[in-house]
């Protein structure tokens, strides 16, 4: 009898050590490395943890209102902003893209707020800075927390004698002086990734984007400006607007070098990021240095993905293409879970709780006041 209970005994010890999981440094990880990972959109179980940090997604392009992008937001409890972007001199265009933005944030049932811009190209006009500014107070009576500037004023825009305008062109301070007295935020896409100043590479995380957008390739372009000269001058509007708010869209555009953007992270108190689109650049850095650059600079980087929903799309595809990245992204942050990431075998960080709020939505409502809209 004695041996029996003594077997039973032993038996129940075996069970339990092999069903028992390692222990995750990260509060939030919903799962482990003996474990499979799940793929796809999200579990329920991972749903529940994500949305529980009603977390915000501060750089999209959603262009069209469609119900079936509405319930998504809902049901991730998501709230996102929606970002405008003038992609040519044509003003027509930027205001038929503005209008199909506000008529997505106004049909997101309050989980959608706008981000505003302006055209760049007629900045030698006279009165440009006085009718940008007046445009964008219209925007922002309308419920505008931002406006981005874009990688056209550095890489397009030039003056008659054929330089390029940079972002800290004297013709630019009334605007950023203005967005600065209304409390509102400065969304800074400015440069690009250093691929486009190099030789075509293949090897490149940026080479098909500008394969199919040789306008913004610069390698030996004539009298194109160095990426290095863009930032200085992005680095000088920092300097003579200290009050002003500014967000360095894709991760400031120093994704190839995390100490770049440490430096200037602690060097500038009114500078955060986002990290739009450099999610392949993050997840292919060493796992504990990744983990101590975000644990250290924890209140200055900002979710984000510039996800895409242009007017003439699927809506039900996008809904679920932004599901699943969505999902992909939270794996990497929040679980220890080996993950194939866009081609790349990349273990999860498993983050703590604290960081995973913070980067989700804290650092979102400080950083863009006004984020919140009227969501519920």
């Amino acid at each position: 009898m004695k041996r029996a209970i003594l077997s039973l005994f032993i038996a129940i010890l075996s069970a339990t050590a092999c069903n028992k999981q390692p222990a995750s440094s990260g509060a939030a990880a919903t799962s482990s490395t003996t474990t499979a990972a799940a793929a796809g959109p999200f579990t329920t179980q991972e749903l529940t943890q994500f949305a529980a940090l009603h977390p915000i997604d501060t750089h999209t392009h959603l262009y069209q209102s469609a119900p079936v992008l509405t319930a998504m937001l809902r049901r991730l409890n998501l709230q996102v902003i929606d970002i405008v972007v003038t992609e040519t001199p044509d003003q027509k265009r930027l205001d038929q893209e503005k209008s199909q933005a506000l008529e997505f944030v106004r049909s997101s049932d309050g989980h959608a707020v706008l981000c505003t811009t302006f055209n760049p190209f007629p900045y030698a006009q006279p009165g440009f800075s006085r009718k940008v500014i007046a445009q964008m107070n219209q925007d922002f009576d309308q419920g505008a927390i931002a406006v981005k500037i874009w990688k056209n004023i550095g890489e397009q825009v030039k003056n008659k004698k054929g330089d390029y305008v940079m972002p800290d062109d004297p013709v630019f301070q009334p605007i950023y002086q203005d967005i600065a007295a209304h409390h509102k935020t400065l969304l800074a896409h400015v440069a690009d990734p250093d691929s486009i100043w190099q030789a075509p590479n293949r090897e490149s995380a940026d080479y098909s984007y500008y394969t199919k957008h040789p306008e913004w390739y610069m390698y030996n372009r004539p009298n194109a400006p160095s990426k290095q000269a863009i930032l200085v001058a992005r680095d000088h509007l920092l300097e003579t607007n200290p009050k002003l708010r500014v967000v360095g869209a894709h991760l400031g555009s120093m994704e190839s070098d995390f100490l770049e953007l440490a430096q200037h992270l602690d060097r500038y108190p009114n500078f955060a990021v986002d990290l739009a689109a450099r999610m392949p650049y993050i997840v292919k850095q060493p796992h504990a240095e990744i983990i101590n650059f975000i644990t250290k600079y924890q209140d200055r980087l900002i979710y984000a993905t510039d996800n895409e929903g242009p007017a003439d799309s699927n809506a039900a595809q996008v809904a679920q293409e932004l599901e699943t990245r969505y999902a992909l992204d939270w794996r990497f942050f929040a679980t220890n879970d080996t993950l194939e990431y866009r081609g790349h075998t990349v273990q999860g960080l498993a983050l703590p709780q604290p960081i995973l709020r913070k980067l989700y939505h804290e650092n979102a409502v400080n950083w863009f006041p006004g984020v919140l809209g009227h969501a519920h």
